[in-house]
């Protein structure tokens, strides 16, 4: 069944069009405070598609994505109290407990990390916020971190270029199947 070649194609023609950085920007603002899908999702096929603007993609993302880091360092700082209560009833909430621990314990270097990796940053600039952390400390590791991850998705991407569309178009099908049997797998080992 060919449903994963389907979705690829439409995600590559989205990805060249005129508008998409702007979208590209808006999710990487949004993500960082509160919206749950990564802007790696767009930033990715847009550097496959257009290699020779993926540096500029990558610094429109990070930008983005600190900007919108702040915004969640505001919800933490000003609004945590009305937050707290969603947060405790959410998924998100044995990750924003990783987060105060860690600023307790490693400070500038957990909004590094966070930043890098695929925890939810939105969790870290909120507890950021709510713990008050200084600001230019996590504006700093912010830019970083989040600079370091959306570069090198870039990078790879823009590497890959026509020949990595062309072989993932190729066996997107296959590969879309295996990670669906692979998460399924998965869920019924750990549920």
């Amino acid at each position: 069944m060919k449903l994963f070649s389907s979705l690829y194609r439409r995600a590559m023609i989205w990805s060249r069009h005129p508008h998409a950085p702007w979208y590209l920007g808006g999710m990487s603002f949004a993500e960082s405070s509160f919206f749950p899908i990564p802007p790696d999702v767009m930033l990715a096929p847009m550097c496959l598609a257009q290699p020779q603007r993926a540096w500029r993609l990558a610094l429109l993302t990070t930008l983005a994505s600190v900007a919108g880091g702040l915004f969640g360092y505001a919800i933490g700082h000003f609004a945590i109290d009305a937050v707290l209560p969603w947060l405790q009833e959410s998924r998100y909430w044995p990750a924003y407990q990783t987060a105060v621990e860690w600023f307790e314990r490693w400070g500038f270097w957990a909004v590094f990390i966070a930043g890098f990796s695929p925890i939810p940053y939105k969790v870290f600039t909120i507890a950021a916020g709510a713990l008050s952390l200084a600001l230019l400390p996590f504006a700093v590791a912010s830019l970083i971190g989040r600079g370091a991850r959306f570069f090198l998705v870039a990078g790879l991407m823009a590497w890959g270029g026509a020949r990595m569309e062309a072989a993932l178009h190729q066996y997107m099908d296959r590969l879309g199947w295996a990670t669906l049997t692979l998460l399924a797998l998965a869920y019924l080992v750990y549920r």
